[in-house]
């Protein structure tokens, strides 16, 4: 029975250091010539961390089976984006069309649990609406009925996996009216807030002017009452004038 031995490197960048040369030199194995075959085998994942199983036999022989990195990562990969979005919902980075979905869910369909390719477009701009990215210009829960009712059929099942520099174009105009679209509505939001703590704000105020007046006629009751207090006397005196 072979030995397994799973480790994950940069594709196209394997090198003879850690971890394939520490794990492969202790075993005899041709390291270089492995990290050749690695390398090879990892070329269009570059910039990418890839899964890579080494199986050993006795012999010292070896085959070498290549994973594939997370959908996100494939995504973004298409994409050339460093990361997704920190608040998906309110921050769209990108706008895959359906070709390119189709072709991170053909990398990806083997590992996935789905029954066929459509299946697995549906898993991929799952993966895609987490990140933030559009597909076709729309959210997952726009564009997933359009897929069950086959709109993107004739793609799906023809496997196109390739879109024109025209079509680059159209996706990148959608993705810039989504995001003026959801920078207004955020500004929109922001204006109502602001409106609802100044509304909350105009009682409070109203309070304190009506305490300060409720103060200036409790004074002016107290000034009152002394005048009054003095005016029975000021009457005895006079009467004691007139006398």
């Amino acid at each position: 029975m072979a030995d397994k031995i799973t480790i994950l490197v940069e594709g196209g960048k394997a090198s003879g250091g850690p971890p394939v040369g520490s794990t492969l030199g202790p075993m005899g194995i041709n390291v270089s010539q492995v990290v050749s075959d690695i390398n090879k085998k990892t070329e269009s994942f570059k910039g990418m961390q890839v899964p890579v199983n080494i199986f050993i036999e006795k012999d010292k022989s070896y085959r070498i089976e290549i994973g594939t990195p997370p959908a996100s990562a494939l995504i973004k990969k298409e994409l050339g984006l460093d990361k997704g979005s920190g608040t998906p919902n309110l921050n769209k980075v990108g706008n895959l069309g359906i070709e390119q979905v189709i072709k991170v869910a053909k990398m990806k369909q083997d590992s996935m649990f789905v029954r066929n390719l459509k299946s697995a477009v549906k898993t991929v701009i799952g993966s895609a609406h987490v990140a933030g990215i559009l597909v076709e210009g729309m959210p997952a829960q726009e564009i997933n009925p359009l897929i069950d009712s086959g709109k993107f059929d004739n793609e799906i099942n023809q496997g196109l996996t390739e879109i024109s520099q025209e079509k680059k174009k159209r996706l990148n105009e959608q993705l810039t009216n989504v995001q003026e679209a959801l920078k207004k509505e955020l500004e929109k939001q922001k204006a109502l807030e602001e409106a609802e703590k100044a509304k909350e704000a105009k009682p409070v105020a109203g309070e304190e002017v009506k305490a300060e007046v409720k103060e200036e006629k409790k004074e002016e009751t107290k000034e009152t009452k002394e005048v009054k207090a003095k005016e029975p006397a000021k009457e005895a005196k006079g009467k004691e004038a007139k006398k």
